[in-house]
């Protein structure tokens, strides 16, 4: 399977799953914004993300949904200071570092505490959990090109799919008008 074959199958998987939890509705955002910073924060990420993938890969791909959850509240609240940073993901881990983003994210961000904090908390761990044995059952062998593309994919899906739940929270929704 290709790592474009995979990304697909990703998306329409982590799509049915937050369809049936109604975190997302069945068109999904468009937000070109949020979409335009994925390659920046992607390429910033990646150090950080492969290097804790094999010790810790939920954590390594569920920051990505934190991440894209954020980027879209930011878009929300007060885009023109967030999109002129030069490096968003830095500014994102560098408030707490990489292994205290999620909580950075979850109460200065999105201003999340008790309930809500500790479902978003679930939904996102689940998400990454399902993506990481949708990446093992793949069997990419792992150092190769196809795995490493793989992840990326994997990657951008949550990024996606993160910032698709935070737009829906917010209220944004895709309608067609006749």
């Amino acid at each position: 399977m290709t790592a474009s074959n995979f990304e697909d199958n990703l998306h329409h998987d982590l799509h049915q799953y937050l369809l049936s939890l109604n975190e997302v509705d069945a068109r999904l955002p468009e937000c070109p914004d949020v979409e335009e910073k994925w390659i920046p924060i992607a390429q910033s990420y990646l150090p950080d993300g492969t290097r804790e993938f094999k010790a810790y890969p939920t954590t390594s791909l569920g920051w990505m949904m934190y991440i894209g959850m954020a980027v879209a509240k930011c878009w929300d609240s007060d885009w023109e200071i967030y999109t002129n940073l030069a490096d968003l993901y830095a500014y994102l881990r560098d408030k707490r570092g990489y292994d205290s983003m999620d909580e950075y994210i979850l109460e200065e961000i999105l201003r999340l505490k008790g309930y809500d904090y500790e479902a978003l908390e679930h939904l996102v761990g689940e998400c990454a959990s399902r993506t990481h044995s949708t990446l093992l059952h793949q069997h990419f062998e792992p150092g190769t090109r196809d795995a490493f593309e793989a992840y990326v994919a994997a990657l951008h899906q949550l990024y996606v799919f993160g910032a698709a739940i935070q737009l829906k929270r917010m209220g944004y929704h895709m309608t067609i008008i006749n």
